[in-house]
Formats: C-alpha cells, structure tokens, sequence
C-alpha cells in the first residue's frame, strides 16, 4: 500500500522504525523488516545507527530502488551550510547517494533561523536531485504557518507522535489543509507502556481489545489499520522477529466506520513525549559524528 506525496513521490504508507533500536541489534531487524515485505525503513541521525540501518539493506538483497529510506537531520546540525554537510553524514553512513525523504527531526523555536536554514538546505537538495521528497517532524501548527510563511517547497511529510490515546487532531488537520501528510511516530502507543501502569496502556485498552478480538486481531495490528485507514503513514518498530512480521500483517481487514469513530474516542490530549516547544541546543545537544 503506497502514498502519493504532494510532490508525487510514491512512499509506503507503513514503515519499519529503528528508534531506540541498538546498533548491534539494527542490522538483523533491517534484514528481517524487509524479509516479510517492508520497503520504508526509517531512521535518524540522532538514533546513531544509521550505518547499520544501510547495511541491513544491503544485507537483505533487495535492490536499493525497492526501499525507500527516510531519515532526519538533529537540531545539532541546523543552519544552511550545516544541513547540507548533516546529508552527507546521513548519506554516507547509509551507504547512498540519494535519500528518498529527509526531515528536520524538530523545530528549534529558541532558533527559529537555524530550523528556517536548514530547511531551506532541505530545499536544495531537492532541487538537486539528491533527496526525494522533504518534510519536517514535531512540528505544531503554529510553527509550521511560521516555516511555510518563510520556505518555497511546503513539507511532504509531518512526522509526530499520534496514536489512540494522543491523536493530535489539531495537527492532523493543519497537515491535512496544506497537503502534508501526517506520519505516526509511536503508532500503536508503545510510549504509553513505558510509565509503569499497564492499565494506561493502549495494548490493554478494552475498546481497542474487543475490535481486535471482534476481528481476530492482535491491538498492535488494530491500532495499525486505524492508522491506515484514516489515511496516515505509521512507523511500528520491534526487534522481534514475530512482531515485525505481525506488525506488517494488517492489509487483510477492514475496520468499521463505528469501530473506527471508537478509536478516534479515545484521545486523552496527553503527550507521551517530550514537548517540541521546550527543544533547546542546550538541552539536546547530540554531536552527530562524521560518516
């Protein structure tokens, strides 16, 4: 199942995240990932396993023309001419001359003309043929209205975090009015189980449990299909191998209207997160090392 970006660049609407996924363990998920059928691999200079991410791809014997990479510059890196040499870190550690979608991975609001140069980076190299398609991630709508007031190329993709229990919808919409796409970061809410209290758990969510049970379904491949069908790219991640090829599984059903409108219910407006709005240089400096 493909997206048609609004530069007409064709992307798969699910993809295979590597977020907190340890290098040594990157490269076998890779492979695995793309052994049951994914071809969008998403990843991040920032995850620091970029390298692996590249190698996994090589190592699954796929044509490189068959994945489509995405990837995203850290705030470290922002200004103009830091961008442009932030893709060739990206790029040579992947191993590839062209990155099919580059985002900036958060705005920098204590900044505004770093995110607005590296973006502009993005732009030109767009123009010159070495991305695909360009978009940005975090990004609330008023910060987004402050980019496009200052940029040419509206973003391709919005990546955030959007899942039952914290839909964004003001987001959703804002993305939707200029023609971005909306991708899911924690799609399935993993970030929810991380506080303790399985009770507060999308996994365990008994709205969510009887439309899987009602289906036959896991609540990962439920959460999954809502993403889906309301039109959104979502990228699940795992480094297990029955989970990968479970998260991947969910092209053979079709959700409710009712079923869907239920899941939509359940957004509690609380961010899993951190806040985009408190992102400093001095908070989350990451030195990106050089390919």
């Amino acid at each position: 199942m493909n997206i048609t970006l609004n530069n007409g660049v064709e992307m798969p609407a699910l993809g295979f995240g590597v977020f907190q996924t340890p290098p040594e363990e990157t490269v076998s998920s890779v492979v695995e990932a793309i052994g049951v059928g994914y071809r969008l691999i998403d990843t991040a200079a920032s995850y620091f396993n970029e390298r692996e991410v590249g190698e996994g791809i090589r190592q699954s014997g796929i044509h490189r023309s068959e994945v489509f990479i995405e990837t995203k510059l850290w705030i470290s890196d922002y200004g103009y001419d830091e961008a442009l040499r932030s893709f060739e870190k990206s790029a040579g550690k992947l191993g590839v001359e062209q990155i099919d979608l580059l985002l900036l991975h958060q705005p920098l609001p204590t900044d505004f003309s770093k995110t607005i140069g590296a973006y502009k980076a993005l732009e030109t190299l767009q123009a010159d043929g070495r991305v695909r398609a360009i978009g940005v991630s975090n990004f609330m709508p008023e910060v987004l209205d402050r980019l496009l007031a200052e940029t040419g190329v509206v973003p391709a993709v919005n990546q955030v975090e959007v899942h039952p229990y914290f839909s964004q919808p003001e987001v959703q919409t804002a993305d939707a009015k200029h023609g971005i796409l909306t991708q899911a970061w924690s799609p399935m809410g993993g970030i929810t189980s991380y506080r303790g209290d399985a009770s507060k758990s999308t996994f365990n969510d008994p709205v969510i449990g009887e439309i899987a049970e009602a289906h036959g379904k896991t609540p990962a491949q439920v959460m999954l299909r809502w993403h889906l069908q309301e039109g959104r790219s979502a990228i699940p991640k795992s480094v297990n191998p029955v989970r990968i090829a479970a998260n991947f599984d969910v092209f053979g059903f079709e959700l409710t209207a009712d079923e869907l409108a239920q899941i939509d219910a359940l957004n509690t407006g609380v961010r899993g997160g951190p806040d985009p709005a408190i992102i400093t240089l001095e908070s989350f400096h990451r030195d990106i090392p050089e390919a």
